[in-house]
């Protein structure tokens, strides 16, 4: 099972040269993968926060790392014209040298795609048409489509991506979207509140997931499973911040062997990458967690 993290998004505001350091201790103390948050604005009880914008962040990572895997965990689409979403992800993908997972959703946070002018209205048929552009160009073909929402003429990427793309990823638990992208994507992931960030709640979803590949004609075992897990670290604050704006389930915590333990878990039923959501998210967090790493590795290799 790999096992990567996500880099800081709201929880405070923290500029580039800690964000950097955080990614470079992250592969350096063994990480497999790191993963950034793909939004723009939050507002909870008069308060306003937001990230630094995704795809600059990816870039600059991809530019500074030499083996971790990287992603947005996960694109919205609805954030970018397909076309678009579809070049940035191929050039970040150069840019790593074949690193990059291409997580993609429909988006949720109605706050964002109002202050930023997008569309909330249809995002489950409008995912399904940027998604199909966007798997399609990545691909490597060259065609037109004209949708509801969305309309390439004579499309293609140059500079060509790599053979077959970058994987992509699918972030939902929507039926919808589920059955039509499973037949596509590489991996799945889910996000921690969606199942009470326990590997006993992950491994009902998982299943669910199992079902839906059958009901699609794809074989689950083609699927990749991945899974965003929030963790506290020495000094976290107790989720008050994060369940003040998504109400979320007690972190997992403990000592390095207890957590480690409870990853372990989650490899049980299922998973086979996990992204953690570290409170606090800091370099010091980073390395603390680095013997986690180190045992989960170890049980895999076992």
């Amino acid at each position: 099972m790999r096992i990567g993290v996500q880099l800081p998004e709201v929880e405070r505001t923290v500029t580039w040269p800690e964000v950097r350091d955080i990614a470079l201790t992250a592969e350096a103390v063994g990480f497999d993968s790191v993963w950034v948050g793909d939004h723009l604005l939050y507002r909870r009880s008069g308060v306003s926060t937001g990230p630094w914008e995704a795809w600059s962040i990816l870039a600059a990572v991809a530019a500074v790392t030499d083996r971790v895997l990287l992603g947005p965990l996960v694109a919205a689409t609805a954030f970018h014209a397909p076309a678009m979403l579809a070049k940035k992800a191929a050039t970040v993908d150069e840019i790593s040298q074949g690193r990059l997972i291409l997580g993609l959703g429909a988006g949720w946070n109605r706050t964002e795609f109002d202050a930023f002018g997008f569309p909330y209205d249809h995002r489950a048929s409008r995912f399904e048409e940027a998604f199909t552009v966007v798997r399609r160009l990545l691909g490597g073909e060259r065609f037109d489509f004209s949708g509801t929402y969305h309309r390439v003429v004579d499309a293609e990427l140059m500079p060509r991506p790599r053979r077959g793309g970058p994987p992509i990823m699918i972030g939902s638990q929507g039926r919808r979207v589920l059955e039509a992208t499973l037949p596509h994507v590489d991996s799945w992931n889910a996000w921690y509140a969606w199942f009470g960030n326990t590997p006993e709640g992950f491994g009902d979803l998982n299943r669910r997931i199992d079902e839906i590949c059958r009901s699609v004609d794809r074989s689950p075992d083609e699927v990749e499973r991945t899974s965003a897990v929030l963790v506290e670290a020495p000094g976290a604050l107790g989720n008050v911040q994060r369940a003040e704006r998504w109400d979320d389930p007690p972190a997992i915590s403990g000592t390095v062997e207890q957590i480690a333990t409870s990853l372990l878990r989650f490899g049980e039923s299922g998973a086979d990458h996990l992204q953690l959501v570290v409170d606090p998210i800091t370099v010091d967090s980073v390395e603390w967690l680095a013997p986690v790493v180190a045992s989960v590795h170890a049980d895999g290799a076992c």
